[in-house]
């Protein structure tokens, strides 16, 4: 019996899973028990458990939603199709899954009314995960045993063996591979957030640090008083629901169907600002109704000219530029092809403008003026990234009201179909997300893969892509109205005050604003070596390292996990270990979710269904090695 103990069960540790046993036959393999080891149940793991508020959602449709290959994907192992979330709840919801047995009569609600377009709560979602696991394990193939040890991983230790992962419950579980699957980890604080939150409490103040916003103690904002929240983008939006109508809140409708608030009066009053000060651009709801996306700039042969070049590739130099012309052309193409109405030009016409102006701001603007005449129908990037631009205000209330119009305006051009526009820019940023994938890790710039592509590219990303349902946004001008939400505003900035409390400013606009607490909106940076998780910590300090690295530029550290293309560790010596293995965000592999759109032959899919393929080869060469020492001591 070959021991494989995979650390963690959340949803990358169980596609695995399904990987791995999607490769076996009856005969061709040795028998293989897995062992899933984690505190919250297969599945959902700890981000996606079903113990956590009802009111918290995905930011995803639930058409948009799988963790079953199918044949888009381009992969070595079998493709096993699957239901995508939205085909799961019609399946349950007609009776065609006796398996499913759903006794929260809201979760047995949201099933029945679920639509494609929809945005499924977390718990919802952790129901499909949860039958996911069920699933692959029930048709697990004979010589195959899958179980999972409730527990947590402290460290793994190296045996003559293999391996024996040491349980935080005493128990030794002997390992002839191990794969690291933990997903999202916490961040064990730094110093200078131990200095804020040491010196609040002190002066009788409250600070919550970043962290997943179901975890957050929120308990510790008070009713009534006023509340800094520093960032604007998902776990912001989270927070903000789960201190209204969390707490008693209720959002209704008038006559003339405009959404208001009435309050409970067990809410803070909620201050939000970030660096743009503006929140994340809702989910488009729009459908495409001209011209096919079409890769125009950023297209396989202008990654083969960056690769076909000596020396690194820079993304700051070299490709942002390419995506930045890629959106305008992405965005006009839709515009001109899918509304010729409100242009007044043809697109054939305007492809000869963009090809001479698609890479100068000021001369594409200057063009799209004089063919484009609604001013939210036109698109540049520097704008739709700082939609607030250089503006200064002349106080408070004028920040406040620039804030809530361009919030009214971006659910507009995101809902509307007049303006599908913006799905084609989802499209077109999802496009070159995975035209990036084409360049191997070490061809690019140090600072590239350190700050650039982790942090800079990973923020517009999301802030173009991976914001929150556009009804979020419309339950934030709600909120507004109702005097619960303030906006501060762009270019925020946070002083702790022992005296009077935190004290935030914009540059923007004259005054301050005085609150006697601090939510610092958004997830722990990466850093496994600072990882909350003592096993991850240990993988990061002993069996492998971190990936640094270093040119004439830059100097840094990626705060992941080295491993190499099949997801092996690679160990401090620099050599691979050929029996442990490491795949999700913690590591410097393949960025991508567990998560992806059907028919989309994803990222994720594929990165998985590799690994498996390596532990497969690995678990093999175990039971052979196996068999042979077997053979050597029964013939003596």
């Amino acid at each position: 019996m070959t021991d494989v103990v995979i650390v963690g069960a959340g949803p990358r540790a169980v596609m695995l899973v399904e990987r791995l046993l999607a490769r076996r036959t009856r005969d061709a393999y040795p028998p293989l028990r897995i062992t899933l080891i984690d505190p919250f149940p297969p599945g959902g793991g700890r981000i996606w458990r079903h113990e956590q508020s009802a009111l918290l959602k995905l930011n995803s449709m639930a058409r948009d939603v799988t963790v079953f290959t199918d044949d888009s994907c381009v992969i070595s192992g079998p493709v096993r199709s699957g239901p995508s979330l939205i085909e799961w709840a019609e399946r349950v919801r007609d009776g065609r899954l006796p398996d499913v047995s759903i006794d929260d009569p809201a979760l047995a609600d949201e099933v029945r009314e679920l639509r494609g377009d929809g945005f499924p709560t977390r718990r919802l979602q952790s129901a499909y995960l949860d039958w996911f696991w069920r699933r692959t394990v029930a048709i697990a193939p004979p010589g195959v045993e899958v179980r999972w040890h409730q527990g947590s991983a402290e460290w793994v230790d190296d045996t003559a063996e293999g391996w024996e992962v040491a349980l935080s419950d005493g128990t030794r579980l002997p390992a002839d591979l191990v794969v690291y699957a933990l997903g999202h980890t916490g961040r064990a604080p730094e110093n200078t957030i131990l200095d804020v939150i040491a010196t609040a409490a002190a002066a009788g103040f409250t600070y919550l640090e970043p962290s997943f916003t179901a975890d957050a103690d929120l308990s510790r904002l008070v009713p009534g008083a006023d509340v800094i929240v520093r960032g604007m983008g998902l776990a912001a939006v989270d927070a903000v629901v789960l201190l209204t109508q969390g707490r008693g809140g209720r959002f209704s409708r008038t006559a003339a169907g405009r959404l208001v608030y009435t309050p409970s009066g067990a809410e803070p009053r909620l201050h939000l600002g970030s660096r743009r000060g503006v929140p994340y651009r809702s989910k488009v709801a729009s459908q495409l109704q001209g011209d096919a996306p079409a890769r125009e700039v950023l297209t396989p042969a202008a990654v083969a000219a960056l690769l076909d070049r000596p020396g690194t590739v820079d993304f700051v130099d070299d490709v942002w530029p390419l995506i930045a012309r890629e959106l305008v052309w992405g965005h006009y193409r839709e515009l001109f092809t899918g509304h010729p109405e409100r242009v007044t030009t043809t697109w054939e016409a305007f492809r000869a403008t963009l090809r001479q102006v698609d890479g100068d701001t000021e001369a594409l603007r200057r063009a799209v003026r004089e063919v484009v005449h609604d001013p939210l129908d036109r698109f540049d990037v520097p704008r739709f990234d700082r939609p607030l631009g250089d503006e200064t205000f002349a106080d408070a209330d004028a920040v406040h009201d620039r804030v809530r119009r361009h919030v009214a305006d971006d659910l507009r051009l995101r809902t509307s179909q007049d303006h599908s526009a913006s799905q084609a820019l989802f499209l077109t940023i999802l496009g070159s997300f995975l035209a990036l994938a084409d360049i191997p890790p070490e061809r690019w710039s140090a600072r590239s893969r350190a700050v650039d592509l982790p942090i800079t590219w990973h923020a517009f990303f999301s802030y173009v892509a991976s914001g929150p349902p556009a009804h979020r946004l419309e339950e934030l001008l709600a909120l507004a109205d109702a005097g619960v939400v303030r906006f501060l505003g762009p270019d925020l900035s946070v002083r702790l005050d022992e005296q009077r409390g935190f004290v935030a400013t914009t540059s923007r606009a004259p005054g301050e604003v005085v609150a006697d607490a601090l939510v610092d909106a958004w997830l722990p940076a990466a850093g496994a070596a600072a990882s909350d998780n003592p096993v991850l910590r240990e993988l990061a300090t002993r069996h492998g390292r971190e990936v640094h690295v270093a040119d004439k530029a830059y100097t840094g550290s990626l705060g992941r996990i080295e491993v190499d293309p099949d997801g092996r560790v690679i160990d401090r010596d620099g050599s691979v270990h050929p029996t442990m293995f490491a795949l999700g965000p913690f590591t410097a592999g393949p960025e991508a979710g567990a998560f992806t759109r059907p028919q989309s032959n994803a990222l994720s899919l594929r990165h998985t269904d590799r690994v498996a393929e390596a532990v497969t080869a690995a678990a093999s060469a175990v039971a052979s090695a196996q068999s042979a020492a077997r053979v050597r001591v029964a013939s003596r």
